[in-house]
């Protein structure tokens, strides 16, 4: 999936960088400041969950819109977040968009170029 969505972007003019599992993609994130980080829910070392608090949490990286591409379905992503949220764990970095594998290339780009736009706009 990872070379599916990096040869996507990669054809559609972005420069995108890759992580092997979530405490590598965090560290990229920190040193590179992407525009934008595509993740997914289920990735070794850290959840992609875990991943969006941490992000979150720094004011340098707090702004980078997440999409979350996974196999789980966004009604049990909702539910899951919102019961996280019920128990006191903090849940308030809300992904911009949410696909669930495996995604149609339309969908994502118009998700990543979704994102990007709010972004600029400061939404």
């Amino acid at each position: 999936m990872r070379t599916y969505v990096t040869t996507l972007l990669e054809t559609n003019g972005f420069i995108p960088l890759s992580a092997e599992d979530g405490e590598e993609g965090l560290a990229l994130a920190h040193q590179e400041k992407p525009s934008l980080i595509i993740l997914d829910i289920m990735m070794p070392k850290m959840s992609g969950i875990k991943m969006m608090q941490e992000l979150k949490k720094d004011p340098t990286t707090q702004g980078i819109p997440v999409i979350i591409l996974s196999a789980i379905s966004e009604k049990t992503f909702n539910h899951t977040y919102q019961r996280m949220g019920q128990q006191g764990i903090e849940t308030v970095y809300m992904p911009a968009a949410y696909i669930e594998k495996p995604p149609e290339s339309e969908e994502l780009l118009e998700a990543i170029q979704k994102s990007l736009a709010q972004k600029e706009k400061g939404l």
